[in-house]
């Protein structure tokens, strides 16, 4: 079990993690996270696989097997400059209007995961992220490249701004 959520969190994770923090997730020590992680590395990273689990610094991360480089460099490369999905601008929307906000509110917001979308907007230089350490937990808001590409000097200068940034029907499903 403790291995299968290991590697689940490294799947969805858009950034490296520490081995603390795993621990801290999975709510083990970090002697058996270190062991787990081992396992998962022998399975994964193996020749004939296109997902490698790397370690550095102290932190570890999934990433795409270099073999794999040119495909994943043609599907980025379409990510990026193809046109954004309504599930996408309806994601940077609460994050323009809500932000900052956490995944999770994002989430209770939506009804469905959104971390596919985060990645590719972070990706997109269209929010950036960043660790609350009060709340122990990624924020995300939008960048001023964001603010700028609209034409707007604040992001208070959004439609309807003050209405809906603060709308009661959002305030309820975060509460």
């Amino acid at each position: 079990m403790i291995k299968n959520q290991i590697e689940s969190i490294l799947f969805i994770s858009n950034k490296a993690l520490t081995i603390k923090q795993l621990a801290d997730l999975v709510g083990r020590q970090k002697a058996e996270v270190e062991i787990v992680l081992e396992s998962l590395k022998e399975e994964y990273n193996k020749d004939n696989k296109g997902i490698k689990i790397i370690e550095h610094n102290g932190k570890v991360q999934m990433a795409t097997d270099t073999a794999s480089s040119e495909i994943i460099e043609k599907f980025l490369k379409q990510e990026l400059t193809g046109e954004m999905t309504r599930p996408q601008l309806e994601t940077l929307t609460i994050i323009a209007y809500r932000g900052p906000v956490t995944k999770m509110e994002l989430e209770q917001i939506r009804g469905v995961n959104c971390s596919l979308i985060l990645r590719n907007l972070l990706m997109r230089g269209l929010i950036e992220s960043k660790l609350d350490k009060k709340i122990q937990t990624t924020i995300y808001n939008v960048t001023l490249d964001f603010v700028r590409f609209l034409g707007l000097t604040e992001i208070s200068q959004l439609p309807d701004y003050e209405k809906l940034s603060t709308h009661e029907t959002i305030e309820s499903l975060l509460s």
